[in-house]
């Protein structure tokens, strides 16, 4: 990712799938303490004083143009993080297909739909890209064929996009184990980790991908797997 000098505020710009809560808005508090400008698609407002476009990920075409509406508006991107994602566990029959449907969307689609529009500007800036999978995008498990489906995807796509994009903009795929956000909290209780459960700090998260943003032109980081030392699904 170029970096810009000048004050506070001035500095790279980065665009964060998801930014109004956990890894996300983690990361949006970790670029401005940089001295960034993060930039947020969401459906919910994020931190104070953040630009953002509400956005239905879902909705890849709406998220394609909400894309290039806040990079127009801020005159091009530097970064790009696609930490938008969610998961209803379930067995395969009884998840209703337009939830499974909407996860496989929001998770997979609209990772490749936001960077497909972001392309010409990190183009431009010859900036950085960090999609966000999962441990379950490299470890299948039962009650999750949706949200394994998008992450080993992600997976997927995201090696596919460094090896079509080398020499012109970093990519990282991000490999985070779990954290304490709210993703869980609207789970059935028996998809909720248990209260032994051992999760990731979002803001150590976070870290890892503002050290693979930082990198410079040049020099890539490939993968990352982060979470915390006891993570029960990686390896």
């Amino acid at each position: 990712m170029s970096e810009r000098s000048g004050p506070p505020g001035t500095g790279p710009t980065v665009l964060v799938t998801g930014g109004s809560s956990g890894l996300g808005a983690a990361v949006v508090a970790a670029v401005a303490r940089a001295g960034g400008r993060p930039l947020v698609l969401d459906r919910q407002r994020p931190a104070d004083g953040v630009p953002w476009v509400e956005c239905d990920l879902a909705d890849t075409r709406a998220a394609e143009a909400a894309t290039r509406q806040l990079a127009e508006r801020s005159g091009g991107l530097d970064g790009v993080v696609t930490a938008a994602g969610m998961d209803v566990p379930g067995k395969l029959i009884d998840v209703p297909a337009e939830t499974w449907e909407r996860i496989v969307t929001v998770d997979l689609l609209a990772t490749a739909a936001v960077i497909r529009a972001a392309l010409p500007f990190l183009e431009a800036s010859r900036g950085s890209i960090v999609t966000v999978a999962s441990t379950l995008g490299v470890k299948a498990v039962s009650d999750a064929t949706a949200y394994c489906a998008a992450k080993f995807g992600v997976v997927g796509f995201t090696r596919a996009l460094a090896a079509e994009l080398a020499g012109a903009v970093g990519v990282t795929l991000l490999i985070p184990g779990g954290m304490r956000t709210g993703f869980f909290d609207e789970r059935d209780a028996q998809y909720r980790p248990g209260p032994d459960a051992v999760l990731n700090e979002p803001a150590d998260t976070a870290a890892a991908v503002m050290f693979a943003l930082s990198q410079p032109a040049g020099c890539a980081v490939r993968e990352m797997v982060v979470c915390a030392e006891q993570e029960s699904s990686y390896p």
